[in-house]
């Protein structure tokens, strides 16, 4: 756990910047906005934050104080990623110079999300399909800011490496400072295991930093995805939903012990019913706490009694009379909640 501790601590150049750790928090749809960051924050920061992915159709017109997802606060605007989609290179690079314009860390271009909403328009995991424009919306977004330019994608759409390891490889040379690497194929939402030797195959292939990401749970994953890959870092998504201390906790800043879901849980809900309306913050966090359920040994239960209710106080008295009781922890969380 040491020599694991004192690796995630190590500072990572990132293009022009310099991240203060090696472990990330990746860009999630749903569940990565400002109240959940603001949670995860509390208990110990990542090396960067990234917000929900964003239209880049829709950012250079977004006001960040009530846009449902480009929002922020001051405190985190310096370490914030913001993860764009979209499959016009000059729409990309308009969206990417507004996040530049605003002082945010730097830019995630998404070529990994696989919901049919996303790909039946030819954006996310659906550029893997077209590598010509893949590399093409990286080139253009180096060309329009200088802030660090990300790409986070998956093998492709099928079980070889040799798209991901060529990808990387152009994406390096189109100008990407940072590649993180989800080794699953586009169609797999999460239902098998990534395949980990894929990361280590496109390590390999670049010299800029590839984080890996993919079932990193804990510490002892954590440090198995970094001895067996050689990855520079480590990107996780579902989990810090789920416990949203394990950067702080995989950097030695937040010890948890049995009322840390409680506690998590309570803070949630504080501020997501700070950011957003009565009715928004309800959906928000009905799906936030669908992960915090999954760490029990009967998560299936215990979620639709967490969510009974439609008011803030009715999901402050759940959390209390639930999780104050401390109810059994499993040994590892529920792999089918993680993935609704």
């Amino acid at each position: 756990m040491s020599s694991l501790r004192t690796f995630l601590n190590t500072p990572l150049a990132v293009g022009s910047r310099t991240i203060d750790a090696r472990v990330v928090l990746a860009p999630m749809a749903g569940l990565g906005h400002v109240a959940m960051r603001q949670v995860i924050a509390d208990f110990g920061l990542p090396g960067f934050l990234s917000m929900e992915m964003c239209n880049a159709r829709a950012v250079p017109g977004e006001n960040r104080h009530t846009s449902a997802v480009f929002r922020w606060q001051d405190t985190e605007q310096d370490r914030l990623v913001c993860q764009i989609f979209g499959g016009d290179p000059q729409v990309m690079a308009l969206a990417a110079a507004r996040i530049e314009s605003e002082g945010l860390f730097g830019v995630d271009i998404n070529m990994g999300c696989s919901v049919s909403a996303i790909c039946s328009k030819g954006y996310g995991a659906a550029l893997l399909r077209d590598p010509e424009r893949a590399v093409n919306i990286v080139r253009t977004v180096r060309r329009a800011v200088r802030c660090p330019v990300m790409v986070k994608f998956r093998t492709g759409w099928d079980n070889s490496s040799a798209l991901a390891v060529d990808l990387a490889k152009r994406f390096e040379d189109a100008g990407a400072d940072l590649l993180t690497f989800h080794p699953r194929v586009a169609p797999d939402r999460r239902s098998r295991p990534p395949r980990w030797e894929q990361i280590t195959d496109v390590v390999q292939a670049v010299s800029i930093p590839v984080l890996g990401n993919g079932d990193v749970r804990d510490a002892a994953s954590c440090a198995r995805m970094v001895h067996e890959t050689g990855c520079a870092g480590v990107a996780i998504g579902r989990m810090a939903i789920a416990r949203p201390w394990i950067f702080g906790e995989l950097r030695g800043l937040y010890v948890p012990d049995e009322s840390s879901f409680e506690q998590a849980t309570l803070q949630l809900i504080a501020r997501i019913w700070e950011h957003f309306s009565p009715e928004r913050a309800i959906k928000i966090y009905k799906k936030a706490v669908l992960y915090i359920a999954a760490n029990f040994v009967f998560g299936h239960a215990l979620w639709p009694e967490l969510t009974r209710g439609h008011d803030r106080l009715r999901m402050e008295e759940n959390a209390r009379r639930i999780l104050g009781v401390r109810p059994q922890v499993a040994s590892t969380p529920n792999a089918f909640l993680l993935t609704s």
